[in-house]
């Protein structure tokens, strides 16, 4: 072969190799580039969720705390006289001033409700509906305080501090309204569980006093004695000791 030939297709091997590599890097860049836009778009998303769920909770947060500013209101009776024979409620000056309880918590419902039912799964929404569940028992509604403290167990789970003290709630709205059996049952599965996060000596002493109220003596006799025996230093173990006496008496 010629010298020129042989140097030809080395030129042309050489062209065809740089297109090779041209081609390559191109294909490879296209996809970078497609990688680099979608990384962007991925970023842009996750920066308007974030921003989005900030509005979200501050707007849940600003329903809560103008429903905190009523359920923490002070309760001046009528005809309450403070300083100088002046009435208290004018002394205190008294925006948010309630003359009973009961108006107090009635004016807080539905705060409490809005922001529990508009932000359902943000922190202001669970804590507004714990409260919603504390003011409804409180007000002689126990079935929808049942209903809520249950949802606050869904919505906020049941391990959590919320969801714990929610059960804890549940329990008691159930023992006040007469529901003994279901109140039982109810603080059976929470003295049942394991860990250091549900005041176990508490639960006893409820559940013992659930047992006194259906006339199940050697149920209650049986949970005082637990408690004494493996809470002897909790201060809820004379008050065990007392329903003790009570019982033999």
């Amino acid at each position: 072969m010629k010298r020129t030939e042989r140097h030809h297709l080395k030129e042309n091997e050489l062209a065809f190799r740089i297109a090779q590599a041209s081609e390559f890097f191109d294909a490879r860049r296209s996809m970078a580039m497609a990688i680099g836009i979608g990384v962007l778009v991925l970023a842009v998303a996750i920066v308007a969720i974030m921003m989005y769920r900030r509005s979200v909770d501050s707007r849940g947060d600003l329903l809560l705390a103008e429903a905190m500013v009523a359920l923490n209101a002070p309760v001046v009776p009528t005809g309450t006289a403070g300083e100088e024979g002046l009435p208290a409620a004018a002394q205190i000056g008294a925006t948010g001033t309630f003359s009973t309880e009961g108006e107090k918590l009635r004016a807080a419902l539905p705060k409490l409700r809005a922001a529990a039912e508009g932000y359902p799964d943000s922190d202001a929404g669970i804590t507004a509906r714990y409260h919603l569940a504390g003011a409804l028992a409180a007000l002689g509604q126990p079935s929808e305080a049942i209903t809520a403290f249950d949802a606050v167990v869904t919505e906020a789970g049941a391990d959590t501090l919320y969801g714990r003290m929610a059960r804890l709630g549940k329990a008691d709205t159930q023992a006040r309204s007469g529901q003994v059996d279901a109140a039982i049952a109810t603080w059976k599965e929470l003295a049942a569980e394991t860990g250091d996060e549900l005041p176990v000596d508490a639960i006893l002493m409820e559940l013992g006093r659930a047992y006194v109220q259906k006339g199940d003596t050697e149920e209650a006799r049986k949970t005082f004695t637990q408690l004494v025996d493996q809470h002897a230093e909790s201060p809820y173990s004379a008050d065990a000791r007392r329903e003790l006496d009570n019982l033999k008496g």
